[in-house]
């Protein structure tokens, strides 16, 4: 007999001992995490509960098959069945739906293949047999190694089982954390490093995975690191999962600071306000601050490079990547002409009293001598920006920047210096990457446009369908690596498609389920006339939510939600 067998990654959790059931029309979920051995199979009994109980769910997508190996010990059920599972080992969750039938042994088999009722963190089964009252003098009779790094965890001070438990059942020693997972142990001491108490951006894996740069015991690097944060690739713990620096184009440059170490520009763990980029890149300190530590603005070799014009208050890495660049002296991937050709006096007269002096009368005058289709859209387009009517140097910095355009500091800070409500917005947990990574002017005309709200498009699902329809076809941009879309108006890092969801969606329907419509119903009687006025903006928020998929209202994704519009699923 087969089985029907669909995973989907759902958001990571951490949560200790419990088990939960959450009871919805049309679908059951039984969470079981960190059951003891010895009580476990309680949960697999109301597991067992719920598979005979079941009704139908929805039909998966992408299947697995899995087939009985004892025919008789599979009782077929009488219609569709259907069961989730959420488990949560503090790295992530998984769903497991099971349909047609369902055998005991098999169903079992397959939660614990997934971890839905696995063993709580490091449950081993000890090589040795050990009495349940052992104290940590035992453990260091063959552990002894572990306190006798150059960096030893403080930890280890208070003992082994601060860490572990010992649990000896039915003559089997199993050593284990005390926690479900690592992550939940080290902020138990560690309580400023938890995501949960941080705000800003926080690196990846601080937020799930200490032991990915850690060693909990003992090592030769500060901080129980496993390896140095500096030298070649192999022996740079940062190269692990990094690679600035490592593939210098022909031509190109390369920062010295590099070979001195990651840590003397970064600090892991410094989190903060994510518009300002001491805080978005973990630096030691703001910029330029962190930059003249080591560059004297007084050095005669830096004033000839900057041509005589001031350059001391300057946001350094606006011109220069401070780890490679394709280009001589670390420039910026995208150079301003005049700039890039080292025409300075184009825009620039010579410095008086260390101060800049511009070849016209005001920047804006300057600027409009080259842009003048930009100056002729600012001022007669039909949905004007107020932004835009001020200097154009507020947003644009008239040397280099790291995007097309050319954005200060960056494409989103740019916007949110006067858009403090989407300041606040970028606050929350899940936020849109267009809005708060790539930038505003992915998804709006930043010099004015003919939409409501500077949108690109006049209707909102075009606008997200350039992205997410099925019908996505960004453009290589020749000579980079970027893509366009927007018919060329919006420039994208090759990459970013990758991680775009894509929707699988015809003839208007088929988000978040098969048939569901994302666009105007239509009355059938009566073609002309819309029956449910909908659009991508009806379930989801376009900037950020405090819960995943952005749904409106920073509602979560369950059928609380759907029944919003879907009255008949409370009944």
């Amino acid at each position: 007999m087969r089985k029907l067998l669909q995973t989907r990654g759902v958001s990571p959790f951490r949560e200790g001992l419990r088990a939960r059931r959450e009871v919805q029309p049309g679908q059951y979920r039984e969470v079981c995490t960190g059951w003891p051995e010895a009580s476990r199979h309680h949960c697999f009994q109301r597991i067992n509960g719920i598979i005979a109980n079941l009704g139908f769910g929805f039909e998966p997508r992408t299947v697995l098959a899995c087939t009985a190996t004892n025919s008789q010990r599979v009782a077929p059920l009488q219609r569709e069945r259907a069961l989730s599972l959420d488990h949560g080992a503090g790295y992530g969750r998984r769903a497991v739906q099971i349909s047609r039938c369902a055998s005991p042994l098999c169903v079992f088999s397959l939660l614990l293949l997934f971890g839905a009722i696995a063993p709580r963190a490091g449950a081993a089964q000890h090589p040795v047999p050990l009495d349940p009252n052992v104290d940590s003098a035992k453990c260091l009779e063959c552990h002894a190694d572990k306190t006798k790094g150059k960096s030893v965890h403080s930890a280890m001070a208070a003992g082994c089982l601060s860490c572990h438990e010992v649990r000896v059942t039915r003559g089997v020693t199993r050593v284990k954390l005390i926690t479900t997972n690592a992550a939940a142990l080290c902020f138990t001491c560690h309580n400023d490093k938890d995501p949960a108490n941080l705000k800003g951006k926080i690196h990846p894996p601080a937020m799930r995975d200490c032991m990915s740069c850690h060693d909990p015991h003992e090592s030769d690097n500060k901080n129980q690191l496993l390896k140095p944060v500096s030298g070649e690739r192999a022996q740079n713990l940062c190269l692990t999962c990094h690679a600035q620096g490592l593939n210098v184009p022909q031509g190109g440059s390369r920062h010295a600071a590099l070979d001195m170490g990651c840590d003397t520009c970064h600090t892991t763990h410094k989190t903060g306000d994510p518009t300002k980029l001491e805080f978005a890149d973990h630096l030691t300190k703001a910029v330029p601050q962190l930059c003249l530590d080591c560059h004297d603005p007084k050095d005669e070799s830096l004033q000839k490079a900057h041509q005589g014009q001031p350059f001391a208050a300057s946001n350094c890495v606006q011109c220069h990547d401070p780890h490679q660049s394709k280009s001589p002296a670390l420039l910026q991937a995208f150079l301003h002409p005049p700039f890039e050709s080292k025409a300075c006096d184009t825009c620039h007269e010579p410095a008086k009293d260390g101060k800049v002096v511009l070849a016209k009368a005001d920047v804006k005058e300057l600027c409009i001598g080259c842009h003048a289709d930009e100056e002729k859209q600012i001022e007669s387009a039909k949905v004007q920006h107020p932004g835009a009517m001020g200097e154009c140097t507020d947003c644009h910095n008239p040397h280099a920047g790291q995007a097309p355009g050319y954005i200060q500091p960056d494409p989103v800070s740019a916007c949110l210096n006067c858009h403090s409500d989407q300041a606040e917005q970028g606050q929350k947990k899940y936020r849109h990457e267009p809005a708060y990574v790539e930038g505003c002017a992915t998804c709006h005309e930043p010099h004015g446009g003919e939409n409501l709200h500077l949108l690109r498009t006049a209707e909102v699902n075009s606008l997200c369908l350039e992205c997410h329809g099925p019908e996505a076809k960004p453009q290589p941009v020749e000579g980079t690596q970027m893509v366009s879309i927007f018919s060329g108006k919006v420039e994208l890092p090759q990459g970013y498609f990758a991680k775009v969801p894509v929707l699988p969606l015809k003839y208007g329907v088929g988000h978040p389920v098969e048939g569901h419509p994302v666009a105007d119903v239509r009355d059938p009687a009566n073609l002309s006339k819309v029956k449910v006025a909908m659009n991508c903006l009806t379930c989801h928020q376009p900037h950020s939510s405090a819960q995943p998929d952005l749904l409106v209202k920073d509602q979560a994704n369950n059928t609380a939600f759907c029944s919003t519009c879907h009255k008949d699923l409370t009944k």
